[in-house]
């Protein structure tokens, strides 16, 4: 997360936090005048869009007495679902043994992008198994990443 995401997470998840729900992540999307802020909120017993919606009135309130964002944006709030981004170490480690996507800030032994099953997650890095070859990549040294659904 970049330090604005960050900022927004650390005011959204106590209010996220009292509807009962767990703040998965977030996202902001800079673009010109039409700005996005992204906000995954999950649930052991799901996310339904009644859900949703009281999430967003409440962070929307809150968003507009703090105004942390200049400028106009659109709100949405929704599930993490089956592609579910993955912000943090401890959401890695939930989903070892899952298939991962992933994108670098920067190459890593030549690429950026990678597909593999997560073998491993320490204080760093994470282990990615792509076919026969085990990268341990430099957790700081993500962008992006996804669990990959298997169906």
């Amino acid at each position: 997360m970049t330090g604005k995401e960050a900022a927004l997470y650390e005011m959204l998840a106590p209010v996220v936090s009292g509807l009962g729900f767990q703040l998965w992540g977030v996202e902001f999307l800079a673009q010109g005048r039409r700005s996005v802020l992204r906000v995954y909120i999950d649930s052991e017993s799901g996310v339904g869009v009644d859900d949703c919606a009281s999430v967003s009135r409440q962070a929307s309130a809150l968003l507009d007495v703090e105004d942390p964002i200049s400028g106009e944006y659109v709100l949405e709030v929704s599930s993490p679902g089956l592609d579910r981004p993955l912000y943090n170490l401890e959401q890695f480690s939930a989903y070892t043994g899952s298939l991962v996507k992933l994108r670098l800030r920067m190459p890593f032994e030549g690429r950026r992008k990678f597909i593999g099953r997560l073998s491993a997650v320490n204080d760093e890095n994470i282990a990615l198994q792509v076919e026969e070859t085990e990268y341990l990549l430099p957790f700081d040294l993500i962008d992006k990443a996804n669990v990959e659904p298997e169906f």
